[in-house]
């Protein structure tokens, strides 16, 4: 078994705060990361739409896609209109050999509404949350008939952020839905990291090295900030600039004989935070961390 390590282009080029970025384009954002080390980049916005202009582009970079986000809309869907959604950009990642597309319920999310509190965000009851999964799991079946696999990411302001709707997600849905696990938000979100992993280890598919700085996190909770200002302040960065003890996180990967893509996916202000210097620390400490538990890295 190995790993693959991977990146988003968030750091660069962030879809939801384009301000923030305008220093620098996506073009960057490639050259750098595969300057580092890194292997595979999870698809941007401002990259070709189009099925050849991305393979061509990627190609260039000599990067492959490694995932990308997916906005869905099953609790509002029916099947059908589900499909319709989704379909061309689950082609495209069959054509470019993605291991998975990264899925995440936007139909009711506050992620991107600046003026929101994070606190505020949409929640479902347990039974509620089963009846999703259930939805759910007919998509990822089809998903899974094209060729494609669907990880769901839970994610800081929508109705799959606590440790318990991730539990529910995975109880209520089939072995057809993996779960892009995201150490980031899972903590942001007051989950047990560890605890998290071990119990659906079978089912992770994807994993997202994201790390937190704690005190942002609090006074986001504490002054009823939303996800974007906790971004701007800086309350994610890259493994190893955090709280997270991601050797652990790799130990477990390694005993459950994780085999697939680790990514860094880590936004924040680039007058703060550097991308490439900060991307290179969180690819050096994946690279230790993995050495140390064992874990091959393939390129």
């Amino acid at each position: 078994m190995s790993v693959k390590i991977g990146i988003s282009p968030i750091a660069w080029q962030n879809d939801d705060l384009p301000d923030l970025t305008a220093a620098y384009t996506m073009e960057q954002a490639l050259k750098e990361a595969r300057e580092i080390g890194y292997t595979g980049v999870e698809r941007g916005q401002r990259m070709p739409g189009d099925t050849e202009g991305l393979r061509a582009y990627l190609d260039a970079s000599d990067i492959a896609l490694c995932g990308g986000w997916c906005s869905g809309g099953t609790l509002v869907n029916d099947f059908d209109a589900e499909v319709a959604a989704v379909r061309d950009q689950v082609e495209q990642f069959v054509a470019l050999s993605s291991p998975c597309i990264v899925y995440a319920e936007c139909s009711n999310t506050v992620q991107g509404q600046i003026g929101t509190p994070v606190n505020d965000r949409p929640k479902l009851s347990k039974d509620e949350v089963l009846t999703y999964a259930g939805k759910l799991t007919e998509l990822a079946k089809w998903m899974a008939d094209q060729g494609m696999s669907m990880a769901y990411h839970h994610h800081m302001g929508t109705i799959i952020e606590s440790e318990d709707e991730v539990n529910w997600l995975m109880e209520g849905s089939g072995p057809e839905l993996k779960l892009c696990f995201d150490t980031g938000h899972l903590l942001f979100g007051g989950g047990d990291v560890m605890a998290t992993l071990n119990r659906w280890g079978d089912r992770v598919h994807h994993v997202h090295f994201k790390d937190i700085r704690p005190e942002v996190v609090q006074e986001t909770r504490e002054n009823n900030r939303s996800f974007l200002d906790a971004v701007i302040a800086g309350g994610f960065t890259v493994p190893g600039d955090g709280c997270i003890d991601f050797q652990a996180v790799a130990n477990a990967l390694k005993a459950m004989n994780y085999n697939g893509w680790i990514v860094v996916e880590a936004e924040q202000d680039p007058a703060k935070a550097p991308p490439y210097e900060y991307s290179k620390i969180g690819y050096d400490h994946i690279v230790e961390v993995c050495g140390k538990a064992g874990l091959e890295i393939t390129t």
